[in-house]
């Protein structure tokens, strides 16, 4: 059985982040704590590219322009799309959902989905948080697991 395991890229890479600027108060922790993560693992600050988007719905239109420009080994979409009491959430969070799945199937590139769809601020605080419970960090290091996992599958 030929088994890859999860493990970090023995390569420079260049990561793209798009994040939507609404609930920004949120969304610069997750951009925060992407950055910190690819830095901890040797991305050079001159191979991060972050553009800004006005929210969540935009996310999917500036990661197909991004991945369509092939300088990135992988691109990240952050946001924050938090339950209000219309069904405006459910079509932001499922059209960003998609469009972002479908980029990354276009592409052949990891594209990795780092918005938060929660019911209220306070679960997206939490999300957000430091060290271990920011999602913007996890993202990131699962970019660098994918980008690893891509190269090896490619190379058989």
């Amino acid at each position: 059985m030929n088994e890859y395991p999860l493990e970090m890229p023995k390569r420079k890479c260049s990561i793209a982040l798009a994040a939507g600027e609404f609930n920004h108060f949120i969304v610069q922790q997750l951009v925060d704590g992407a950055y910190d993560a690819l830095n901890r693992n040797g991305v050079a600050q001159q191979d991060i590219s972050l553009v800004w988007v006005p929210g969540a719905f935009e996310l999917p239109l500036a990661v197909d322009v991004l991945a369509a420009t092939g300088k990135h080994d992988a691109v990240i979409a952050l946001g924050a799309v938090i339950r209000g009491g219309t069904p405006h959430f459910d079509y932001v969070a499922g059209e960003c959902s998609r469009g972002l799945a479908n980029v990354g199937l276009k592409y052949s590139l990891p594209v990795i989905f780092g918005v938060l769809t929660t019911d209220n601020v306070d679960q997206a605080l939490e999300r957000a948080g430091s060290g271990a419970g920011n999602k913007g960090f996890d993202t990131a290091v699962a970019a660098l697991q994918m980008i690893s996992l891509m190269d090896r599958l490619r190379a058989k």
